[in-house]
């Protein structure tokens, strides 16, 4: 299948940084309770046989009504005072759907931390900094891009925080 640009993947290319476009054949969302969070990044970490660590979700979160980004490992829940306290503000929660896709010009499921409509600030969880390579959304669902961490921070014009946490521990 032959991979579609995206903003995501224009941003990469202009900057020069290294990275590869890795599509998968993604499920289509229909048929989901009405109440349920798809997992998306979970269904691409099985679709490509990647470890959950190594592959990001991107969340939009609102702090102090300021829309953010938080790039977290898909096997690990975003923090959301963590967030707050990395971005200084005294609050976060995630945004809905439909402010999360105005804001960045994706569907839920395909957010990419690079290439937004509107520049956000973006959070990049400091368990995945040390990692080789990492994979993040490349703008839709079924495509992602692979990069080094330290790239993705720097095309990002992110912060790095520790703001996941297993999903096992409670709040």
């Amino acid at each position: 299948m032959a991979a579609r640009g995206t903003r995501a993947i224009e941003v990469l290319k202009r900057s020069g940084v290294s990275h590869r476009v890795v599509p998968y054949e993604a499920r289509e969302p229909a048929g989901r309770a009405r109440d349920a969070r798809p997992a998306y990044g979970a269904e691409a970490a099985a679709a490509l046989g990647i470890p959950p660590d190594r592959i990001c979700k991107t969340l939009v979160a609102g702090a102090d009504g300021e829309l953010v980004l938080a790039v977290v490992p898909v096997a690990s829940r975003l923090d959301l005072k963590r967030l707050a306290v990395a971005v200084g503000a005294h609050r976060a929660e995630l945004a809905d759907a439909a402010a999360a896709e105005r804001a960045t010009g994706y569907v839920v499921g395909g957010i990419s931390p690079l290439g937004t409509r509107r520049p956000l600030r973006v959070v990049v969880d400091a368990s995945v900094i040390d990692l080789d390579e990492v994979l993040v959304s490349a703008g839709r669902r079924g495509l992602q891009v692979a990069l080094a961490p330290a790239d993705l921070v720097e095309a990002c014009g992110a912060i790095v925080a520790p703001i996941g946490v297993d999903p096992a521990m409670r709040a």
